[in-house]
């Protein structure tokens, strides 16, 4: 039977995990190693969570909410102004795309799920579906767009659209996070992007 058990060992344990799944790929980790890490028995990790493949995922889950939860206040600091629209999505999309570049463990997060998916049906199922982070930023965005300001007829795709516009060039610049770029760099790509999406979507 699984236990809820101590919540500071589930931290723990999830951080461990990450840090061993990241980097020995899912079969590789052992459940000693990860362990070792927590600071737990190997026993308190099988009473939480069953074993490596229950691990992996509610690792993965928890580490994509924290993530949320960052997204979300940086989205609430960045995109208030009805003033300045222009000048409060390209400081979201600075952000956003600077906290991509600049989160190792994001980029390792998803480096893992991308190699990892083929053996893991449950994270293609989560590819194919909005996450909580687009629900987010749809929500700020038909606000926008009921105030006037974007003529938007689906929240969700534009959410999508504008993700990838401030994010998908500074991910293939980098290589997913493997190589530097530097601030100026990433406000123009993100600069840029926001552009676009402006382009595409504010009310004229």
């Amino acid at each position: 039977m699984i236990r809820e058990g101590s919540a500071a060992k589930r931290a723990a344990i999830v951080r461990a995990a990450l840090d061993v799944f990241v980097r020995e790929g899912y079969a590789r980790a052992g459940m000693d190693a990860i362990a070792e890490a927590a600071g737990v028995s190997k026993r308190t990790i099988y009473d939480y969570y069953g074993g490596k493949e229950r691990l992996f995922l509610e690792t993965l889950e928890a580490t994509q909410e924290a993530h949320t939860a960052a997204f979300e206040a940086l989205l609430a600091g960045t995109v208030e102004s009805d003033a300045d629209l222009a000048g409060a999505l390209t400081a979201f999309g600075r952000a956003f795309a600077r906290e991509v570049a600049r989160s190792p463990q994001r980029a390792a997060l998803l480096r893992l799920m991308i190699a990892e998916a083929p053996h893991f049906p449950q994270l293609l199922d989560r590819a194919g579906a909005a996450g909580a982070v687009q629900r987010a930023l749809a929500d700020r965005l038909a606000g926008l767009a009921a105030r006037g300001l974007l003529d938007i007829a689906d929240p969700m795709e534009a959410a999508e659209v504008l993700g990838l516009l401030v994010t998908g060039r500074v991910h293939a610049r980098s290589w997913y996070g493997a190589v530097p770029l530097d601030d100026a760099e990433i406000d123009r790509l993100a600069t840029a992007g926001v552009q676009v999406f402006l382009r595409a979507y504010a009310r004229r």
